[in-house]
């Protein structure tokens, strides 16, 4: 069977906000709906909302606490620190987590940093598409890069093992990580700007140096992000294709982004790719394009390989 590995989801949202009004074992309980038989590794990335960004700091750590709180409750799940214990959970029929964290909000020095790794921090996408103390983002006009401090996050992260994720941040931003690294980095969901003309899609120079570095970038299921006028499962895997023709199938993956679940959902979703209900078709439809060595990768292969360059 295709194993699915989702570089991006926003479930320690949901887990916060639905453990704070008491309730317990919230992803075993939706465990059918969010994982299925596909989903077998996921990035469970922390983020921090706008309203709560004046105390990003205290929200990460309730975040990442009831996320543990939540997975410990769960047979189906556990949180993993390496690719060998991604494979074990993997092997024993469970999903294999792993914690990350969307916008350094939280990273107010490289020692809280170093905390968060120590809860079990793999994937730091360094800013949302707001700015902070790391950089600018995708949304700011200042095209401000890295900071002083956001270079120095930089090479903590990389002392410790944490994935960098390009994703969300300004090209200026973008381009400044790639100097002052020697790693393999991801954008861990992103599409090709040259189909869809959005900020948050990369273009075909930043897509080629991520391949470079030998990372990979995670396809995106986010409507404004896969088409304009028609976001539809079928839009989607151009984007795959495109970015295979561009950069070879061993730089490209799936970080879908599924948000039905959270507060604000406005109800917007590529068609027949709403949510894990849509992936067996899109196997299908990557199955008339590719080999079968080319769709493991693509669904799993090749974020298993730069986490296990990185993260060990």
């Amino acid at each position: 069977m295709i194993r699915i590995f989702d570089a991006h989801s926003d479930l320690p949202t949901l887990v916060w906000e639905e453990r704070g009004k008491g309730k317990t074992g919230v992803l075993e309980s939706h465990f059918e709906e969010f994982f299925g038989d596909y989903v077998k590794a996921r990035v469970a990335s922390v983020w921090t909302p706008t309203d709560k960004r004046p105390f990003a700091l205290k929200y990460a750590l309730e975040a990442v606490t009831r996320l543990r709180k939540d997975v410990a409750e769960s047979s189906k799940l556990e949180i993993v620190t390496s690719v060998e214990g991604m494979e074990r959970v993997i092997d024993e029929g469970r999903v294999a987590l792993w914690v990350g964290m969307e916008g350094g909000e939280p990273i107010e020095s490289l020692d809280i940093l170093e905390v968060f790794h120590r809860l079990g921090l793999r994937v730091l996408t360094l800013t949302w598409s707001l700015r902070n103390q790391i950089g600018d983002g995708v949304f700011e006009r200042t095209n401000g890069g890295l900071t002083n401090f956001g270079v120095e996050v930089v090479g903590k992260a990389e002392e410790l093992g944490i994935l960098l994720d390009l994703s969300h941040i300004n090209e200026a931003g973008f381009w400044d990580a790639l100097d002052v690294t020697s790693f393999p980095v991801i954008a861990s969901h992103s599409n090709a700007r040259a189909l869809c003309d959005n900020p948050r899609n990369l273009t075909d120079e930043q897509l080629k140096a991520i391949a470079e570095r030998d990372g990979v970038v995670g396809a995106v299921a986010i409507p404004s992000f896969v088409d304009k006028e028609n976001p539809t499962i079928e839009k989607y895997v151009e984007h795959i294709c495109y970015m295979v023709d561009l950069v070879g199938y061993k730089h490209v993956g799936l970080g879908f982004d599924f948000v039905y679940y959270l507060k604000g959902w406005g109800g917007k979703s590529v068609k027949g790719l709403e949510n894990e209900a849509g992936i067996p078709r899109l196997i299908e439809l990557l199955q008339e394009r590719f080999s079968e060595k080319e769709v493991e990768a693509i669904t799993f292969g090749n974020f298993r390989r730069v986490f296990e360059d990185v993260v060990g």
